[in-house]
């Protein structure tokens, strides 16, 4: 079974399956159609002071029910944010044993979205001239294949040819049966190793997190401090992302928080999914450990795509001019007709960030499950799904509703 710290929407649409393709080198730096007028673009004082149209949210609300029926999860949180203002609602509970219902800001386990602050550090400290996209691994991290060829960018570009732990059954088997252990990062370093390389430096893209937890460990070789520390520093206090946390190896989620569910791990059955809102976030690191709530995300979702608060005007040039045309993936980012962003999954919580850089439209959606709903081939569904609907997780299943009620769908690549 693969483990689902989920891929970019931009490569896979939400799935939980490791992508792979080629060649890697072929560069679309068309999916941003005006790069300067994003970075440039000032944020209206309606955006978080106003409410979006009442014929606007309407919209949005009918096609976040409709969706939100077809995903296999208790409840979902959804956000949109446009110059004109901004529209949160919750659907479903948080908790089924109680019947809580879910509300806007409770707190969710956002998995990879957590690379997107990884890839952002990583860009301030070459800024910084710390460090340069262009070092090889083997400069900071001792032991890796090919270590003296694979660059940093193609760590957070995933083109290093270093397997994903989470495809090495010697970590699967621990966690899944001990969702509790705490995996330390080079433990999950070990495990990807042992499995690379899986191609050459450049030659293809695949999805990795082993890559970027080994950017988590240079930034905190070269920074000296906590990655915990340097998050907060360098995005959560500039950004004013009072909400946004780091759990380390902790399992308590800041309240108030929703119960997440997963039919991964050797406990669940399609019948009945385990509760793994307690299992251990360690083996995320960098790749995918981090926590927050739909007003943070929102604002986070906007200064991502900007790169305003978080990046000079060149590095923001550079990371949405990185996007390789058959993945749609760049530097710790995604994008896919202009929708630039990141989805994420720990087992129990599903959550999809993306900002459309034609509009300035942000939206977000947080769900208390990673299980994936439809005619799915390699992935696990509920054993009620009736499997009519196109594969996908709920919240990219609900996010492509939204996108198409805002009147720019997003499409995601097929996922299975």
């Amino acid at each position: 079974m693969a483990l689902g710290l989920a891929l970019s929407a931009c490569a896979q649409g939400g799935s939980a399956q490791t992508v792979t393709s080629s060649p890697a080198a072929a560069v679309d730096s068309t999916c941003v159609s005006d790069v300067a007028g994003v970075i440039s673009r000032q944020p209206t004082s309606q955006m978080t002071t106003a409410v979006l149209p009442t014929a606007l949210t309407d919209s949005l609300d009918s096609a976040a029910r409709s969706s939100f029926t077809e995903a296999a999860s208790p409840g979902a949180i959804v956000g949109v944010r446009t110059p004109q203002g901004t529209w949160m609602a919750a659907y479903g509970v948080a908790d089924p044993s109680t019947g809580a219902p879910m509300e806007v800001g409770m707190h969710t386990r956002i998995g990879s979205v957590t690379k997107t602050f990884t890839g952002t550090l990583l860009m301030q400290l070459a800024e910084d001239k710390k460090l340069s996209l262009d070092d090889t691994i083997s400069r900071y991290i001792p032991g890796i294949p090919n270590g003296e060829q694979i660059t940093l960018r193609q760590l957070a570009s995933m083109t290093s040819g270093i397997a994903s732990y989470t495809m090495n059954s010697s970590f699967t088997d621990v966690y899944f049966a001990k969702p509790e252990t705490i995996f330390t990062p080079t433990e999950l370093v070990a495990a990807g190793v042992e499995k690379s390389p899986i191609f050459a430096p450049g030659e293809q893209f695949n999805y990795s997190n082993t890559n970027t937890v080994l950017l988590g460990l240079v930034i905190e070789k070269v920074t000296g401090e906590s990655i915990s520390d340097v998050f907060a520093q360098r995005i959560l206090k500039p950004l004013g992302l009072t909400s946004t946390s780091w759990p380390g190896d902790q399992t308590a989620i800041p309240e108030p928080y929703a119960q997440g569910f997963t039919v991964q791990g050797d406990f669940a059955t399609p019948s009945a999914p385990s509760n793994a809102t307690n299992w251990n976030p360690a083996w995320g690191f960098t790749a995918g450990e981090m926590i927050s709530n739909m007003p943070d995300l929102l604002t986070y979702g906007r200064a991502l795509a900007t790169g305003q608060g978080l990046l000079d005007t060149a590095s923001q040039t550079e990371r949405l001019m990185s996007f390789p045309g058959a993945a749609g993936y760049g530097i710790a980012l995604g994008c896919i007709g202009g929708w630039v962003g990141h989805t994420g999954e720990l087992p129990g919580y599903n959550t999809s960030l993306f900002s459309d850089t034609s509009t300035d439209t942000t939206v977000v959606v947080q769900t208390n499950s990673d299980i994936p709903s439809g005619d799915c081939e390699l992935s696990a569904v509920l054993t009620d799904d009736p499997r009519t609907a196109v594969c996908s997780s709920p919240a990219t299943r609900m996010f492509v509703a939204l996108s198409t009620a805002l009147g720019h769908t997003f499409t995601p690549n097929p996922s299975k």
